[in-house]
C-alpha cells in the first residue's frame, strides 16, 4: 500500500484508524476501496447492534440514527464510484460511449 492509498483511507475513515490493520486488509483485498468498504461496513454493523436511541429521563439522551444514516450514505457512495480511490483502475473510454437499447412491444388491450 502506496502513501497515496494511506492517505486516502485515513480521509475516509479517520486519522484514529489503525494503520496495521488497514494494512493487513489491504494485503488481503488488494483495494483501497474495499478496504474502506469492509472497515465501514464493520462499524455499521456494529451500530445497528446497538440500541439506536438511548435515553435516561432528565439527564441524558443520546441517538444514533444520524450515524447510522450517515455511514450508509458514505457506503452507497464507495460502491457507486462517487468517491474515487487512489487505487481504481483508470476508466477507458469505452464505458462512456456504450450504446443501450430499447425493445419498445405494444401492450395488449383490455
Amino acid at each position: 500500500m502506496n502513501d497515496d492509498v494511506k492517505a486516502w483511507l485515513l480521509a475516509q475513515l479517520g486519522s484514529t484508524t489503525d494503520l496495521t490493520d488497514l494494512e493487513a486488509r489491504y494485503t488481503r483485498l488488494k483495494s483501497g476501496r474495499a478496504v474502506a468498504l469492509e472497515v465501514l461496513r464493520g462499524r455499521l454493523a456494529t451500530l445497528l447492534q446497538q440500541p439506536s436511541t438511548v435515553n435516561v429521563s432528565g439527564v441524558v439522551a443520546v441517538g444514533f440514527a444520524e450515524n447510522i444514516k450517515a455511514y450508509e450514505r458514505q457506503i452507497l457512495a464507495l460502491e457507486s464510484g462517487e468517491i474515487v480511490a487512489p487505487d481504481d483502475p483508470p476508466a477507458t473510454d469505452d464505458e462512456d460511449a456504450a450504446i443501450g437499447y430499447l425493445i419498445l412491444r405494444a401492450r395488449p388491450r383490455r
